[in-house]
């Protein structure tokens, strides 16, 4: 009943109210990035949605224009050089994610679920199709979010989004918005730029 109905009418109640509210907030963001770097407001990327299909995802731009397009950051060398200055805040606060309130509300994402991977994170994908995770819509945050987000190895990610599409419900999404809040005001589980460790562990999957 949740999955199939309660859900996206809360999601579109929610990304209505937030898009009204945050509006003052989007028009001064959007006056920033104009002054702090050349390019765009929005940043527009081709990410995987609900069963397998393509869509694309916004955010505010946080990179420089000559930065690598198809790379997720936390698997970037030298991410400092790509990233804007205010990107920087940006992405710490995980402001650059309020645009996707309106991918929300055009229904190829909702407010909790898997993140929608990249259309080239290949391993990530088929991980979550062993569990089921590629058959939901893919969320602004999610319990591999709250439960480490970029820290987290692709094996991991996608065991934390099959145990969400098991135990979807209302009461487990208020969970994740939750602890989402708390996680950006402590600013945990976000990594700018591929780690030694990290790049170990993921080429050995």
């Amino acid at each position: 009943m949740y999955r199939r109905h309660f859900k996206r009418w809360t999601d579109v109640v929610r990304s209505i109210f937030f898009l009204i509210l945050l509006s003052p907030l989007f028009g001064v963001l959007a006056l920033l990035i104009k002054l702090d770097s050349k390019g765009p407001v929005f940043f527009r990327q081709k990410r995987v949605g609900i069963h397998k299909t393509y869509f694309l995802i916004y955010k505010f731009r946080t990179m420089r224009m000559d930065a690598p397009v198809d790379v997720p950051t936390h698997l970037l060398r030298n991410a400092d050089q790509n990233i804007t200055r205010l990107g920087r805040f940006l992405r710490k606060t995980s402001l650059d994610e309020l645009p996707q309130l309106l991918n929300v509300l055009k229904g190829v994402m909702s407010i909790v679920g898997p993140r929608p991977a990249l259309w080239n994170q290949f391993d990530l994908i088929e991980m979550r199709e062993q569990v089921g995770a590629n058959d939901v819509l893919p969320g602004l945050t999610g319990l591999a979010q709250v439960m480490g987000r970029d820290k987290l190895t692709n094996r991991e990610k996608a065991r934390y989004d099959g145990l969400y599409v098991r135990n979807m419900s209302f009461l487990l999404d208020m969970k994740c918005i939750l602890r989402t809040v708390i996680k950006i005001g402590r600013g945990d589980g976000i990594v700018e730029g591929m780690q030694p460790e990290r790049q170990k562990t993921e080429s050995g999957q």
